[in-house]
């Protein structure tokens, strides 16, 4: 087809200037928009020729028109003759210009995006299925998260590791949604609902500033449109493997503790292989209205990880799916219906038993496997009701089987615990793979599920477009309680000189055993969000447009009964924001926005906190051991009474969490600017501030309470009728219901916040991002960033990178008033330069090449160690066996000091390139690609995380005689590093 160059020129100049009128864009989670320009009272159609979808819309007396609810694809869009090919974007607006004279032929313009949006004041980064396929990167939604500005990669140990930390947030503060329901797995936010990664039609990372629409999460939001069936039947299949034998060697660090040759990491001997294969196919049921689209992923990964003593081989073979249902009975109404297996299966042989490190694995292994997952359901209808009104409907469920053991490494769980009195190993337990309570045998499997609906409006009035909605979220977690190997702690041992044992003279040198009883009940802990939003987008001129909204938040926490511990209702998140185009043809554009967000209280703050503890210690003589479980027979008479720790009863709710405590809230503020500096290309500014609010965590120490209490003139006062952790904001005032005068009347008591001795929970993050953009223009596309930032404050967030902490809302931090001494300093995220890079290039019609480059500043580093004697809350703090404060010895004098959060320097600067190079061949028709893909091109090796424990042990950390007290020498040791230069191989045929 022919088209006269002065049409195309008009044409180009016409679509630029079209990014500037009209209507707003809409920001919503799995679907787009288009906007623009037309003749007052002209008939705009717009159609999807691969669905045969098409919506007609009469253009407003200012010449305006919008469509809203449109989902990701390609778009004819015509009105008195003009026709535009536009491409409408997950998350996004697209602009259209239909005014002027039609030409005399059709004008086909192919669009991905406009570099400029300035129809919105936020700013978000989409990828599509063609750019993850071309772009060298993991097939994981995390790391096509980390290729936006602002996001980078979190600690290796959290979650499944590889998740990302948005602008200063947590691993565990983040929003993941599929086709618009959300999908986050708030037990403790470090997991979600996956999909298979070539299910993925296009992919939305929102880095802050997005509007009511959105909330709980302080992090970011990744958002997943899936792929859907059209007119055209279309099938493929792809075998992606990475081998290990293309795989450079892991790296080794020596245990400077231990003689012998020990190793604090040992990882060169270690294989990963990974293939995955797949097959798909879509196309229409009924031509114009029912569309399918399916997909089945099959794996064989096989990694082998080699250990002191403990070796094992790991399979994962389990398949997955989904299917995607489109009826569209017609132009007025849409149906979506979407289906995905989630399940999980890992098959373990463990070699075990033995001394020593191998490279190979030695005897012939035990058989264990790790099941979890399940489904998720996802149904939705979108209904054009009008010109100016649509509504949309959504409703869907997540089930979820948290990972469970099964086969050798559980059987040994049936054995007691049975320990001598030098604290080693006895009978058939196997402390390798039981070094934890087990759970309750009678409670069945631990399960997460999500049942959630909601509804949204759309309305276009004037110069206004309004969107409001609703939202309700019920998520059950079924936990079961803790209890022993066995259900039993056998501890032996001999009386000493004095022949005392509970209260009980028995005889110097007899030999006695101690039975304890530890069990924590199971149940199923409800958490319910609901949210109610509304926004208005105003188009007060041509040039400006003012956004505002409001989001009302309530959750509801609740115990095992049922009853309520942190209940918040109405919750105000206002949002505002602008977008002003300075020039008027979207050559530069100043945006900005302010907003507060709130994140949910996890549920596994429900499970720590309101579950009931049972314990009971007796002491027995005997008169042997059975010779496979060595638990004591021949029990004689207890001796002295029965210890009763705890009853077993679910503590009373009021008790648990400050009866004015604030949900965890952020405030965030950006300002910044876009502007075309030449054909294509785009450069932008944006600044960004956020600040958490109200800061939430655990708080385990009583003595202020006490004190208090007794000054209050409470002398009957009884502090062990406490629960035994309290939900508060540190820093603020404390209101608890409590037993005041030992009656058994609880009254509700507020205790000023100077008794806790904590300081305020803060964080807040600073940032300068800068962006050049060259969006793919069918020959090549590019985008480069650079992002100056400081993350600052007494807590990193819902999980604690430093120790490895992932209890989200119940970490370490602020349990005693000394461990929150010295918290404040430079977070664990806190990366100060970031520079990414990322792209591709056609060569010709059958070779491409892709890059992907990141060089990043380290991250800050600790002083770990043991609250000394000298704090005045020793007694409560030196229950913690494993290093938790900002106290460690000095190297000189061998003493506890104090030093603050990430003062001792920084990992070294990573680098990373990777690239990749596709053939397509001619001979093929396009319907073969081979491509190559090569990780850390250059394997780079450098540190990412060192060991910050600087005191040895409790026990050689505690003494005021510096010649006692032990350093641990493996501080500041490597304990992980970048991951070694690796390739992917993928062949992919398509018809």
């Amino acid at each position: 087809m022919k088209v006269h160059a002065t049409v195309l020129q008009r044409t180009a100049v016409a679509l630029a200037v079209g990014l500037v009128l009209s209507s707003t864009a809409y920001a919503q989670s799995s679907e787009g928009s288009i906007y623009g320009k037309a003749q007052p009272g002209s008939k705009v159609v717009i159609a999807a020729p691969e669905t045969g979808f098409e919506r007609t819309i009469t253009v407003d007396a200012s010449g305006s028109f919008s469509a809203a609810k449109l989902p990701p694809g390609s778009y004819h869009v015509t009105s008195n003759g003009v026709t535009r090919d536009v491409t409408v974007s997950i998350g996004s607006g697209t602009a259209v210009s239909l005014v002027g004279e039609a030409p005399t032929n059709t004008v086909v313009i192919s669009r991905t995006r406009s570099a400029i949006d300035v129809s919105s004041v936020e700013t978000n980064t989409v990828f599509t299925s063609e750019q993850l396929r071309a772009l060298p990167v993991a097939r994981d939604v995390n790391a096509v998260a980390i290729l936006a500005p602002g996001v980078v990669k979190g600690d290796p140990d959290l979650g499944a590791g590889g998740l990302p930390a948005f602008a200063g947030a947590s691993v565990a503060e983040n929003g993941y949604y599929i086709n618009g329901f959300d999908v986050t797995n708030i037990r403790n936010f470090l997991s979600y609902a996956n999909l298979p990664f070539d299910a993925i039609g296009s992919q939305q990372v929102k880095s802050g500033g997005y509007g009511a629409e959105y909330g709980r999460s302080l992090g970011g939001v990744i958002s997943i449109a899936t792929k859907r069936g059209t007119n055209t039947w279309q099938a493929g299949g792809a075998v992606i493997w990475e081998p290990d034998s293309l795989r450079s060697s892991n790296k080794d660090v020596l245990n400077l503790n231990e003689e012998g040759g020990k190793y604090l990491v040992y990882q060169s001997p270690n294989k990963q292989d990974y293939l995955s294969f797949d097959a798909y196919a879509g196309g229409p049921i009924i031509k114009d209205q029912l569309f399918f689209f399916g997909i089945i992923e099959g794996r064989q990964d096989k990694i082998d990880v080699f250990q002191n003593g403990n070796d094992y081989h790991r399979k994962n073979s389990q398949p997955n799916g989904m299917i995607k249902l489109d009826w569209t009975p017609n132009d007025m109404h849409r149906l979506e219906f979407t289906g995905i297996t989630t399940k999980r299966k890992y098959d373990y042989t463990d070699y075990a038993g033995y001394e020593g490190y191998h490279t190979s694995h030695q005897g012939n292994g035990e058989a264990s496997t790790i099941e979890g997952g399940g489904y998720t359901l996802i149904g939705k209808y979108t209904g054009y009701l009008t010109d100016a009104l649509t509504v949309s409907a959504l409703v869907g469920r997540v089930k979820d089987k948290v990972d469970t053991t099964y086969g050798a490494r559980v059987s040994a769980l049936q054995c007691p615990t049975v320990y001598d009195a030098n604290v080693n190993l006895l009978g058939c337990w196997k402390e390798p793979f039981s070094q934890e309570a087990w759970k309750d045998p009678n409670a069945g499997e631990d399960q997460d599920n999500r049942k959630a609906w909601r509804l949204d409006v759309d309305y276009v009035w004037n110069n206004h477009t309004f969107r409001g909605g609703v939202d309700n979220q019920l998520f059950t977690s079924k936990a079961a309680g803790g209890t022993f190997s066995g259900d039993v702690y056998w501890r032996y041992g001999t009386t000493g000189a004095s022949g005392v044992i509970n209260g009980t003279n028995i005889g110097p040198g007899v030999n006695y055993v101690r039975k304890r009883i530890r069990r924590s009940t199971s149940g199923e802990f409800e958490v319910e969000n609901n949210a109610l939003y509304i926004e208005d987008n105003w188009k007060i001129t041509k040039d400006l447009l003012l956004y505002g909204g409001l989001r009302w938040e309530s959750f509801d926490n609740r115990n095992g009964d049922g009853d309520s511990f942190v209940k918040a209702e109405r919750l105000r998140a206002p949002r505002l924001g602008f977008s002003w185009d300075v020039n008027g043809d979207a050559s530069l554009k100043v945006y900005g926005n302010a907003g507060r967000y709130y994140i949910p209280v996890a549920s596994n703050t429900n499970i720590r906190a309101t579950r009931g503890e049972f314990g009971t210690d007796e002491w027995f003589t005997y008169t042997g051991m059975d010779p496979v479980t060595a638990a004591p027979t021949g029990l004689g008479a207890r001796i002295g009474p029965l210890v009763q720790v705890d009853d077993g009863n679910l503590p009373d709710p009021s008790t648990i969490a400050d009866m004015n405590l604030k949900p965890m809230s952020q405030d965030e503020y950006i300002l910044g600017f876009q502007k075309s500096i030449t054909k294509g290309w785009s450069f932008g500014v944006r600044g960004i501030s956020r600040k958490v609010q109200n800061g939430m965590d655990d708080y385990c120490q009583h003595s202020g309470f006490e004190k208090y209490m007794i000054e209050q003139g409470y002398t009957d006062f009884d502090v062990s009728t406490m629960a035994t952790c309290m939900i508060i904001n540190p820093g603020n005032d404390v209101k608890l219901m409590v037993d005041a005068k030992a009656d058994g009347n609880l009254i509700p008591v507020t205790f000023p916040a100077s008794y806790t001795g904590l300081g305020k929970y803060t964080r807040t993050y600073k940032a300068l991002e800068f962006t050049l953009d060259r969006p793919f223009d069918g020959k090549w596309g590019l985008n480069l960033s650079y992002v100056l930032s400081q993350s600052k404050g007494t807590a990193e967030g819902y999980v604690n990178s430093t120790i490895n902490q992932e209890d989200a809302g119940v970490s370490q931090d602020f349990d005693f008033a000394s461990l929150d001494d010295g918290a404040d300093g430079y977070l664990a995220n806190d990366r100060r330069h970031v520079f990414k890079a990322y792209g591709y290039y056609m060569l010709n019609d059958e070779m491409r090449v892709g890059f992907n480059g990141t060089l990043a500043s380290g991250r800050p580093i600790s002083c770990i160690g043991f609250v000394p004697p000298t704090a005045a809350d020793f007694d409560d703090a030196a229950g913690y066996s494993t290093p938790s404060s900002y106290y460690c010895l000095n190297e000189s004098t061998k003493l506890a000091e104090l030093h603050n959060r990430g003062t001792f320097g920084r990992t070294p600067w990573t680098s990373s390139v990777d690239v990749s190079f596709a053939y397509m061949p001619k001979l093929s028709k396009g319907k073969l690609t081979l491509q190559l893909d090569v990780f850390n091109l250059f394997n780079q090796r450098q540190t990412t995380e060192v060991s910050e424990t600087r005191d040895w042990s409790r026990a050689t950390s505690n003494s005021t005689n510096p010649g006692e007290n032990q350093l641990d020498l493996n501080w500041k040791q490597p304990t992980s590093f970048q991951e070694p230069r690796s390739v992917r191989l993928t062949a992919r045929y398509e018809f």
